[in-house]
């Protein structure tokens, strides 16, 4: 039951005075008669067990602080986890642009009340379009998997078919993320792993690409590391078949690697948490898609797309939605597919990340990052019984490792990695389990010889 007296400091209009005000004004004398059309035979009739609430802010901060520091986190251990969220370095103009009042705050609204904003959403298109080389790039979605999923309904739309082709060395989250959206109106078939490489059996692709394939979906990296250097040949197999083909990338590759416009690849989609965003729980991934200037695939487009427009004197332009009529946020009921929230925060500080590094920075911090991973692979193949990297393919930050020759399991490894203060490589045991004890490292531009050579250390002590 509610107390009558009782006054939240935390509760908007929770004070006894105001609160008796707007019962009066919707008719009822206390806040337990809102819940009166609900039967009591489903009702709670006695109090939660719990705790005493906490009423003051110092208090509220005390104990938070308190469970935030049973975590064990990325910035106080050395972390070589990747599998789509990376640890790469976040500059300091980004953290201070994303701080910034009129960008923080700016969720909802429009052209007239959030000044900046379009532009700011435009500038991020614009910049990513040119490192991945297509001409539309949406607004951010929530992740590249939600942004995967809706390519794989646009090639449907577009092809009017109902097969869609995946590579076999995808990630179960993924995979599953896109069944569950997909399932509805197509279905999804695995392509097979080349176990030497780790890239898409070709032969296989060939053999099971029809003219009932919508799309081909890959990934470059592949989710397992490995540079798919048959990336031509599997847009040339789509088009022969008048099948859609979708790239998934990480935008950090594209500094130095080809961009997916230059395999031909239709439609691209990422996620641009290595752009300038932290590592945060539950947060900090936005997906991208992208695609060339084609108005039928620009038609099926669920996401927000933010254009320019010249102003009504000379010289002057303006910013804002562009296509509106055919997206989820007019259409909501019968929309093709929603995205929800999207990240426009994120999106925001992808783009004064790419301004910051321009064409020049990203070739840099794709260098060091190749330089580095290739260094941590070469150490930890000098372990005896460890083999590294497990694919016979050129990789960019991440690459598999595999302990099976040494007897130990990768959880044990990790659990006495973590008892140093290092996060191990992602247990692949489960998901891939032609891998064995393997497990999948990543090395990004944060990391120094100091920090690799820690790892190989103490990974010695570990499987001796």
């Amino acid at each position: 039951m509610t107390d009558p007296t009782a006054s939240e400091p935390f509760i908007p209009n929770s004070a006894p005075e105001v609160r008796d005000k707007m019962l009066k004004a919707i008719g009822i004398a206390k806040v337990d008669d809102i819940y009166s059309t609900i039967p009591k035979a489903i009702r709670l009739n006695k109090p939660l067990r719990l705790p005493k609430p906490i009423k003051s802010e110092s208090g509220i901060r005390r104990h938070v602080e308190g469970i935030l520091s049973a975590n064990c986190n990325t910035q106080d251990n050395l972390s070589f986890l990747g599998a789509g969220c990376w640890q790469h370095y976040v500059p300091a103009v980004c953290d201070e642009i994303a701080q910034r009042g009129e960008f923080v705050t700016a969720y909802g609204g429009g052209q007239f009340g959030d000044h900046g904003k379009w532009q700011a959403v435009f500038e991020f298109q614009s910049l990513l379009g040119e490192l991945i080389g297509m001409e539309v790039v949406s607004s951010p979605t929530y992740d590249w998997s939600a942004a995967a999923s809706s390519a794989l309904l646009m090639g449907c739309r577009h092809t009017g078919r109902d097969e869609i082709l995946v590579p076999g060395s995808i990630s179960n989250d993924r995979y599953l993320q896109m069944h569950n959206f997909v399932r509805p109106v197509s279905s999804i078939t695995k392509i097979k792993m080349n176990q030497e490489t780790g890239l898409i059996d070709l032969q296989d692709l060939k053999s099971k690409i029809s003219d009932s394939t919508a799309v081909v979906y890959f990934e470059n990296p592949t989710f397992l590391g490995s540079i798919e250097s048959g990336a031509y040949e599997i847009v040339d197999i789509a088009k022969s078949h008048g099948a859609i083909s979708v790239a998934g990338v990480d935008p950090i590759t594209l500094g130095i690697l080809a961009p997916p416009s230059e395999y031909g690849a239709d439609i691209v989609v990422g996620d641009i948490q290595p752009l300038g965003i932290h590592m945060f729980g539950g947060g900090g991934l936005g997906g991208f898609i992208a695609s060339g200037d084609d108005p039928e695939i620009v038609a099926e487009y669920n996401a927000l797309l933010v254009s320019i427009a010249p102003g009504l004197r000379e010289g002057e332009f303006g910013f804002d939605y562009s296509t509106w009529e055919r997206l989820s946020y007019e259409k909501r009921g019968v929309s093709t597919d929603y995205i929800g929230t999207t990240q426009w925060l994120w999106g925001i500080i992808a783009g004064v990340y790419l301004a910051l590094m321009g064409p020049v920075g990203m070739k840099e911090v794709g260098q060091t990052i190749m330089e580095r991973s290739l260094y941590a692979s070469q150490s930890l193949s000098s372990i005896p019984g460890v083999v590294s990297p497990a694919f016979n393919s050129s990789f960019f930050k991440e690459f598999v490792v595999d302990f099976s020759k040494t007897g130990k399991t990768v959880a044990d490894i990790n659990s006495s990695l973590l008892d140093r203060g290092i996060f191990g490589g992602l247990d692949l045991s489960a998901q891939f389990p032609f891998l064995g004890q393997s497990s999948m490292y990543c090395v990004t531009e944060v990391h120094t010889k100091d920090d690799i050579d820690l790892l190989t250390e103490s990974l010695k002590e570990i499987v001796s």
